[in-house]
């Protein structure tokens, strides 16, 4: 009972104590710090794609990095379906804790590659127009699918922006947790300018994450460029960072402290947040309950308050796999 009264002790405290959020450009905490600089890259097995290159940038972090810099990252058909295996391959790796998407080159990506994509969706297949919509309804759900792929992954993933984030982009990082942007980033919904309404997320998401429908009207109707002060005022990014080597130092420190929680807690916080956004507060309550009913059975909150009592820092904690 002792022990149980100094827990309930310690618990209160801490969830009642002030929260210090720093400001700075760093504002991970230095082992994290010193965690994301250490051993060089490498290539994460079982992940070999065209358009994507996925390393392993430290333990239980993966960076994900839209790698056609020569055609400014445009989403290419490869891209499509590689998305899709990439994040099925993530969320079911048991040593991934936290995933960074990033763009190679001089911008995060120019959106849909045209060129490439053009047969798809300007000579859909079929005979008539009932077969014609049948199998774009069908291409429109898979495309859909590289993208909910992102949100439906257990990970939190961390979108780090520079440069141009155009049309597929903005569905891409809105799909995402957590973004951060390079100070030159820019946003544009294009989709109105190539004759189309963006059919892949954006329309859905935005307007959830900014909580300004009049902004979102705006920015969908007219296709105009939101820059990156723009973009942290209205909630769309959390940090603005001076260029692209701060941002993906500042994007992989975050994602390091992640990964040094339990990830029974901060997979199922994921999972929760989602699922309250698209329900009422007492169904969102009635699922949380059905969850932590046996989620709180896990040994990480022992480990965790425990390391809590004796001081320690939770990267010294071994967390089982998930």
């Amino acid at each position: 009972m002792a022990f149980f009264h100094r827990v309930r002790s310690l618990l209160t405290r801490r969830l009642t104590a002030p929260t210090n959020l720093s400001l700075s450009l760093h504002p991970m905490s230095s082992f994290t710090q010193e965690e994301a600089s250490k051993a060089a890259p490498s290539e994460a097995p079982g992940h070999n794609y065209e358009s994507l290159q996925v390393t392993a940038v430290q333990k239980h972090v993966l960076h994900v990095q839209l790698n056609r810099p020569e055609k400014r990252n445009a989403m290419n058909r490869a891209f499509w379906r590689e998305m899709v295996v990439c994040f099925n391959k993530i969320a079911q790796d048991p040593d991934c804790r936290a995933v960074v998407i990033s763009g190679a080159g001089k911008m995060f990506t120019s959106g849909i590659d045209l060129v490439d994509m053009a047969s798809d969706i300007f000579q859909p297949q079929g005979e008539d127009v009932a077969r014609i919509s049948w199998h774009l309804h069908n291409l429109i759900s898979k495309y859909q699918e590289t993208f909910s792929v992102i949100e439906k992954c257990p990970k939190p993933v961390i979108a780090a922006i520079h440069g141009g984030c155009i049309g597929g982009g903005v569905d891409l990082i809105t799909a995402c947790d957590i973004r951060y942007c390079a100070q030159d980033a820019f946003f544009q919904v294009k989709e109105v300018d190539i004759g189309l309404a963006a059919d892949v997320g954006t329309l859905q998401r935005l307007p959830k994450i900014i909580g300004n429908q009049s902004l979102v009207n705006e920015l969908a109707f007219t296709a105009r460029k939101m820059m990156a002060d723009e973009a942290l005022n209205s909630g769309l990014v959390s940090r603005i960072f001076p260029d692209q080597e701060v941002l993906l130092e500042a994007a992989l420190a975050l994602a390091a402290e992640i990964a040094s929680k339990s990830p029974v807690a901060v997979q199922g916080t994921k999972i929760n947040l989602l699922y309250s956004r698209d329900h009422s507060v007492a169904e969102g309550l009635n699922y949380m309950k059905s969850w932590n009913m046996s989620m709180l059975q896990t040994k990480d909150v022992i480990k965790s308050v425990q390391a809590a009592m004796e001081k320690k820092e939770l990267k010294t904690i071994t967390f089982s796999k998930l």
